[in-house]
């Protein structure tokens, strides 16, 4: 019972993580990061939006416009049994007339295409002259949705592959830095350890997860910043002509 109740405490908030998922996100430090990033500059979209690869839509309420899409492909790492997608799509070409949005989102979503430059490319196509897209990918993180896992991007790479699919980069953020990575990966491999163990091992990874992330808290503050090592690439770019 408690093991499925945190399983489904994962899936539905740990995207969002208050306060109260210190003592039990397994993910707090990166999720936490990640969505504040989202949340800041979410506010530069606007009008009909293009939720690429939307799965759940698990930062459609940080949005303020007219009209919210999801497209997601069904073939994937992960099943679709939370998905809120709108329209299904091959993973290739995008179902929508040309010019059709007026912004973008991409979260956590380019590392799974074995065919950036081609979905970049429709993504410019469905957009407006001069619309704006917010994307998010990793650079620290351990192999997920296999086998659908392809690729990790410093910043140099992806804004390398906006700007030769007709993009132009407004600014790329980096959220956390070399300590907070190193510090969430022990996390990360304690809560892998154990949660093989279904129930059990639920209730154990709580039982060292909840200090370390309380502890991370306090002391990761203390620690000096460097951004050679982070968790996501945050971008704002805009579609040329």
């Amino acid at each position: 019972m408690i093991g499925n109740s945190f399983v489904k405490y994962l899936k539905h908030q740990s995207f969002q993580p208050d306060f109260l998922s210190v003592f039990f996100n397994p993910f707090f430090f990166i999720r936490r990061s990640l969505y504040k990033h989202i949340r800041k500059y979410a506010p530069l979209l606007n009008g009909k939006l293009l939720d690429y690869g939307c799965g759940r839509k698990p930062y459609e309420n940080l949005f303020n416009i007219t009209e919210y899409v999801g497209v997601d492909i069904e073939q994937s790492g992960h099943d679709h049994q939370y998905s809120k997608v709108d329209v299904f799509f091959d993973g290739r070409q995008l179902p929508f007339e040309d010019e059709t949005f007026d912004s973008l989102f991409c979260s956590e979503v380019l590392e799974h295409l074995f065919n950036p430059d081609e979905s970049l490319s429709e993504m410019h196509r469905v957009l407006k002259k001069d619309a704006k897209l917010l994307i998010t990918l990793p650079f620290s993180w351990n192999e997920h949705e296999i086998p659908y896992d392809y690729a990790r991007y410093t910043s140099f790479g992806i804004r390398n592959l906006l700007e030769r699919n007709g993009f132009k980069v407004i600014e790329i953020a980096k959220s956390g830095n070399f300590a907070r990575v190193n510090w969430q990966m022990w996390i990360l491999y304690i809560f892998d350890l154990f949660k093989k163990y279904k129930r059990t091992g639920y209730l154990l990874s709580l039982v060292f997860i909840a200090p370390l992330n309380i502890l991370g808290v306090i002391l990761l503050p203390l620690f000096p910043r460097d951004n050679s090592l982070f968790f996501n690439n945050i971008v704002i770019a805009q579609r040329l002509d």
